[in-house]
C-alpha cells in the first residue's frame, strides 16, 4: 500500500457538535490513521494517512461531518505521511 496524507482544517460550525468523535468513527471504518483534535480558533484540524481512495473518502465526507454540524470552509494540504498507527482524537 502507497500511503498518502492530507492535513485539513475544517471550518464552520465544528465544535461542540461531537465533530471529532464522529470523524475518529468514520476513519476507523474507512481504515485511515492520523488525529483529529480542536484548534482554540473554533476550527476542527484533522491528519490523515492511508490509501488513498480511503483518504479522499474521508476528506469528502469532511466537507459535510456529523449531523449536527455545518462546514463553511476545508483547507486541504497534501503532506507526507508520518506512520501513525492508528487514528485518535488529540486533546491538545
Amino acid at each position: 500500500m502507497v500511503a498518502v496524507a492530507h492535513r485539513v482544517v475544517v471550518h464552520g460550525r465544528v465544535q461542540g457538535v461531537a465533530f471529532r468523535h464522529h470523524t475518529k468513527v468514520t476513519a476507523r471504518e474507512l481504515g485511515v490513521v492520523g488525529w483529529v483534535r480542536n484548534l482554540t480558533d473554533g476550527t476542527v484540524e484533522v491528519w490523515i494517512e492511508g490509501e488513498e481512495g480511503a483518504v479522499l473518502a474521508l476528506t469528502e465526507w469532511l466537507k459535510r461531518g456529523p449531523p449536527a454540524a455545518t462546514v463553511s470552509t476545508l483547507h486541504v494540504e497534501a503532506v507526507g505521511p508520518a506512520g501513525h498507527v492508528q487514528f485518535k482524537v488529540r486533546f491538545e
